[in-house]
């Protein structure tokens, strides 16, 4: 999804209006805060690696809920593809008492903390697209690679 919203705005199907710009700036100062570097994921728990993911989908949400068209469409499929975060958990349970929930593996952490800062960088090229890239240079999340 990332590809293909750095497509539209390359190809000028997807005009980024300046108040969309300031919002996916926001998202992705807010989804850099979240998630953090990969350094530190190791370091980190289960069960608070899956609190940042679940915060990272509330980032998705609220900023979805706050706009509309290309960036409204590329947030909720972004959630979409990360919807199996909110089945899992970080705690061992009965599987007939964990309402379907599963325990995802490291990989499985891994890979959707791999694909926020993915989502992050592209919500900062986005941005950067309305105002020359001075927005994404000098607010965006830097850190995350």
């Amino acid at each position: 999804m990332a590809v293909e919203a750095e497509q539209l705005v390359q190809d000028g199907a997807w005009e980024v209006a300046p108040e969309d710009a300031e919002l996916a700036c926001r998202a992705a100062e807010n989804l850099a805060a979240v998630i953090g570097p990969p350094a530190g994921q190791d370091d980190l728990s289960g069960l608070e690696r899956l609190e940042h993911l679940r915060e990272a989908l509330a980032v998705f949400a609220l900023t979805t809920a706050r706009t509309h068209g290309y960036l409204a469409w590329f947030l909720a499929g972004t959630s979409t593809a990360l919807a199996p975060v909110l089945r899992w958990r970080a705690v061992t349970a009965d599987p007939r008492r964990s309402f379907g929930t599963v325990v995802p593996s490291a990989a499985e952490l891994a890979d959707a903390e791999e694909a926020v800062r993915h989502v992050c960088a592209a919500l900062a090229a986005v941005a950067g697209v309305a105002d020359g890239g001075n927005t994404a240079d000098a607010r965006g999340p830097g850190s995350l690679t």
